[in-house]
């Protein structure tokens, strides 16, 4: 499905399904929020912002793309909460500024309306910090307006391309900033924009009545994978309070105010117009920032809160979300879609990696130290990478338990037979078998001319793998896995699960999937987004 432009009205409604799809990971965004302040309301925030701009969208009758970004916008400014709602109201009121006087958004139109987001979030804060929702808003108006520029004018295909640029860009934060590093975590305004876009796009493809079965997922840092912040890297110091409040007046100057600000105070966010202005601060002294401000305007919607308090109470939260896993499953994978895969499956941590890509033992140490389980079940997913897996249980006083898991099929497989509620030994049982339940073809390219057997290969050539045996080559990626395919009983197989990596064309896999339908039309085949390296196709036989 191409889709050419959009209006106010269908945008309205993508952002009202994206806006219940972000009130199902509110609480696990709020877990994650250790910038600037670990005070556990990111979610929270953005959530009611969100709302807030839903409500004022709906209260317009015209539908231009125009009208209803301006009734955001203003709905957002008007019921911000917190850092990343202030900020989120600017991302908004970019977006009603690049609308201005538009009847529908083309694909070419929503690249520059990211761009006008990105120029007012950055210009609503005193100090800009990279690492946060600001660089995922950045990234994407950088790719969205690389894909116009090479004359991509479908505006689906263009979301589809923001989202996944959404999700790379976030799971760098902790690169960026050392705090998140720490923790172990990516950014919570970051994953809270990311939800809402993955909402969105989600709501075009017209798969509104599946996003009320599933739930949204945190993306994964590619430095340390795990869930649940690690407590001991957040420092407990006096934070003060977080101030907010709307000021209403005529002639006023954010720029200036801001300026004002500067010295009063730290995470300062100054948004809004000559008549309304939304700010936020944390500061020791709120009660001077409110007669500063009451010199300014009207105040309304004074909003003052104890961080100390709230950092207690994050604290808190975190030791009752460590209680919840008492059993917990580490994967090793390499890809954004596959790494999806996974978290979809319940892996509590997800370590890059894979072939050429082996993970070191205390790669594996760092993430299973960090997750608040002493039962814990590894899936390396290559045989590279097993012995290395075994030799964790030595440096760590936790119960390890390694899966030998050859294969991505293999891993998923065995992760479908985890179940929560039965005992270490039963599932480690379980997942065993399990590996045996799947058959695994990986397609990729020989890197030099060699003899296997009486199979001769050429450098370069599309190569084939059943389960680790190399049994075919050919001239392209499709006609070996149709040669791979026929050395296979497919009478006994359901599914059929094509997982295409990054250098592959989703056109393509759909084509491969579409030609094994028409040989084999009593099978489920399935094709799944992989991002995997290396390997043009893994695909799954059950």
């Amino acid at each position: 499905m191409k889709v050419e432009s959009i209006n106010g009205q269908l945008l309205r409604e993508m952002l009202a399904a994206a806006t219940n799809w972000l009130g199902k990971n509110a609480p696990d965004i709020d877990a994650l929020n250790v910038f600037p302040v670990p005070d556990g309301d990111t979610g929270t925030n953005m959530l009611l912002t969100m709302r807030s701009s839903i409500d004022e969208a709906y209260q317009t009758s015209d539908h231009s793309i125009s009208s209803v970004t301006r009734a955001i916008a203003k709905g957002a400014l008007m019921g911000a909460r917190g850092n990343s709602g202030v900020i989120l109201s600017q991302i908004w009121r970019g977006f009603a500024s690049s609308y201005s006087n538009k009847e529908v958004s083309t694909a070419q139109d929503l690249a520059e309306a990211f761009q006008q987001a990105v120029n007012m979030a950055y210009k609503g804060l005193s100090n800009p910090v990279e690492g946060t929702i600001l660089t995922v808003i950045k990234d994407i108006a950088q790719v969205a307006r690389h894909q116009v520029e090479e004359g991509n004018s479908d505006l689906l295909g263009l979301l589809e391309i923001v989202v996944s640029s959404a999700a790379d860009s976030l799971a760098n934060t902790p690169n960026l900033l050392p705090v998140l590093k720490d923790a172990g975590v990516v950014d919570a305004g970051g994953q809270g924009l990311y939800t809402i876009l993955e909402g969105a796009l989600q709501y075009l493809k017209g798969e509104g009545e599946q996003m009320q079965l599933r739930k949204p997922q945190i993306i994964i840092s590619d430095v340390q994978s795990t869930r649940i912040p690690n407590l001991t890297a957040i420092e407990e110091e006096p934070y003060g309070y977080c101030t907010n409040l709307l000021i209403k007046g005529e002639n006023l100057a954010p720029d200036k105010i801001r300026t004002k600000l500067q010295r009063r105070g730290k995470s300062i966010v100054v948004a809004g117009d000559d008549t309304t202005i939304r700010i936020h601060i944390h500061t020791y002294e709120p009660g001077k920032i409110l007669n500063l401000a009451g010199t300014m305007g009207t105040m309304h919607e004074i909003n003052i809160r104890n961080m100390d308090e709230q950092f207690q109470d994050f604290l808190e939260m975190q030791r009752e979300r460590s209680l919840e896993v008492d059993m917990a499953t580490v994967v090793v994978a390499s890809g954004n879609g596959l790494q999806e895969v996974f978290r979809s499956l319940g892996a509590v941590a997800i370590i890059s990696g894979g072939q050429t890509m082996n993970p070191s033992t205390k790669d594996f140490l760092q993430a299973i130290e960090v997750i608040p389980s002493d039962q814990i079940i590894i899936l390396p997913n290559n045989k590279n990478i097993i012995l290395t897996a075994q030799q964790v249980q030595s440096f760590t006083d936790k119960s390890i338990k390694v899966i030998p898991t050859e294969t991505i099929p293999q891993g998923v497989a065995s992760l479908l037979a985890f179940d929560y509620g039965a005992t270490f030994e039963t599932n480690t049982q379980n997942m065993e078998e399990a590996i045996s339940s799947v058959k695994t073809i990986e397609i990729t390219h020989a890197v030099r001319s060699s003899k296997v057997g009486e199979l001769r290969i050429k450098k370069h050539q599309a190569i084939g793998l059943l389960d680790g045996a190399l049994l075919a080559a050919g001239k392209d990626t499709s006609e070996v896995l149709s040669k791979m395919l026929a050395k296979i009983d497919l009478e006994k197989s359901e599914i059929i699960t094509i997982y295409y990596g990054v250098d592959t064309k989703k056109a393509e896999a759909e084509l491969v999937a579409h030609t094994i339908r028409e040989k084999h039309p009593e099978l489920q085949i399935d094709i799944v987004r992989g991002d995997q390296p290396h390997y043009n196709y893994i695909v799954s036989i059950e």
